[in-house]
């Protein structure tokens, strides 16, 4: 595995050697949170990820003309300075969003996309949520202990021994302390979504996808049902499920993520030799 510096203006993180993979962070921004995932990623794929524009450890500013666009500028920069064409795009939650828009605006520079616990083309959030839109501040510790306890399920049906969720729960906290999330930072990305049609992204997308999801009773985030209208609207999508996990299967078993991305890439591969055979 290799780790090579941060590059550019962005400040991406680009780790591993293999077929180049974009991984997008949720909502929070941070992809420090996802940083085992990066890791078992990187076994197989060379792995560019990032803070998303806007936070204090971005240099990529945030500009308002440019709304939820900003995200795919930015995710041109980084394929840019690390000097990779195309990549596999996979998108996290929130970020399965920003993936989606970047592969209908760029689909020469997506090679496969991946959306993994993606928010539905027309989220828009419940009451709770508006409550902590309103005054994300103030309500960020509720917040914090609303999203605790929708994980706790999980931790139990996903990992074994109260050892291994005691050394999850405290590698997390402690990824989460190092990167801490921006309330109204958070706000403002849930207010973006307003001004894009993701179901007419979804329906423009090209490129071979994987729609990936935990069970649906333990993914108290997003309903997986709402997740899986992607394989409505785009074309020839295929799906994929984390048993035992919900919307943290990524980082709870990251090894069986990354294996599965990772044979999702080999069939692209295949087939796209195939065709390139067939045609010569």
């Amino acid at each position: 595995m290799t780790w090579r510096a941060a590059a550019g203006r962005t400040r991406i993180t680009d780790v591993g050697d293999g077929p180049p993979l974009v991984l997008v962070p949720g909502i929070q921004g941070r992809w420090e949170w996802m940083r085992a995932t990066v890791d078992a990623l990187s076994r197989r794929f060379r792995v560019l990820t990032f803070t998303l524009a806007g936070e204090r450890t971005s240099p990529h500013a945030f500009e308002a003309r440019l709304g939820f666009d900003n995200f795919v500028v930015q995710l041109d920069r980084v394929l840019d300075e690390a000097e990779v064409p195309g990549a596999i795009v996979c998108g996290v939650s929130y970020g399965g969003l920003i993936a989606l828009r970047y592969a209908a605006l760029r689909p020469a520079r997506v090679k496969a996309l991946a959306l993994v616990s993606a928010l539905p083309p027309d989220y828009a959030p419940d009451e709770t949520t508006r409550r902590y839109l309103r005054a994300p501040r103030l309500m960020a510790p509720a917040f914090c202990v609303r999203a605790m306890s929708r994980a706790w399920p999980e931790l139990l049906s996903a990992l074994p021994t109260w050892r291994a969720r005691a050394e999850f729960a405290a590698r997390q906290l402690g990824e989460v302390a190092r990167a801490p999330m921006t309330p109204t930072l958070m706000r403002d990305r849930v207010r973006l979504l307003r001004d894009v049609d993701f179901s007419e992204a979804a329906r423009a997308c090209a490129a071979p996808a994987l729609v990936m999801t935990g069970e649906q009773r333990l993914d108290r985030v997003v309903r997986v049902e709402s997740t899986l209208r992607y394989l409505d609207l785009i074309a020839g999508a295929r799906v994929e499920q984390l048993e035992g996990t919900g919307h943290l299967g990524l980082v709870l078993r990251p090894d069986d993520f990354a294996s599965r991305v990772a044979r999702f890439a080999d069939e692209v591969e295949r087939q796209r030799h195939d065709g390139r055979r067939r045609a010569g």
